[in-house]
């Protein structure tokens, strides 16, 4: 870990909640006002989400299965992700969803209009704009938790 936690402490509690309260516990809300106010279907919420876990490398984001009602993707769906270009699991929403998490993170300046053509297909403005910060936010959290080595040391809280 880089950062030093004291005895006895949470090591994401302290970071998020503790070291920067005024900028840590409003990132934390937003993280979990993505989890519990999404309205995209868990297909395609887990398929961005994973991707990013996947390009963030946070181990904690990459083990966690977001559920809904009582329901997880299917095992497998990670390895799938993986793959998205060429999984036969996935219908175009899914595989749009993680391909827009990709390029959201590594290549956000070549979004071109073909590009925003298959979303507009397959997604409406509101779904898009929910989908964009969801994908920010987990790039945010993702990173940070890794880059700090917060990854290896803490479980995440239950939603």
């Amino acid at each position: 870990m880089r950062i030093d936690i004291p005895e006895g402490k949470d090591p994401v509690g302290y970071v998020w909640g503790e070291m920067v309260p005024g900028i840590g516990v409003a990132a934390s809300r937003l993280s979990r006002a993505v989890y519990s106010q999404s309205t995209l279907a868990l297909r395609e919420f887990e398929a961005a989400r994973l991707r990013i876990a996947q390009i963030n490398g946070c181990i904690v984001c990459m083990d966690w299965r977001t559920e809904r009602d009582g329901e997880r993707v299917e095992d497998g769906f990670f390895e799938a992700v993986e793959s998205w270009r060429t999984t036969d699991i996935f219908d175009d929403r899914t595989r749009l969803a993680a391909e827009y998490a990709q390029r959201y993170a590594l290549d956000h300046h070549n979004l071109d209009d073909e590009f925003w053509a298959r979303m507009a297909e397959h997604y409406d403005q509101h779904e898009i704009v929910e989908l964009t910060m969801s994908i920010g936010s987990w790039i945010v959290s993702g990173r940070l938790n890794h880059v700090l080595g917060l990854d290896t040391v803490c479980a995440l809280p239950e939603l």
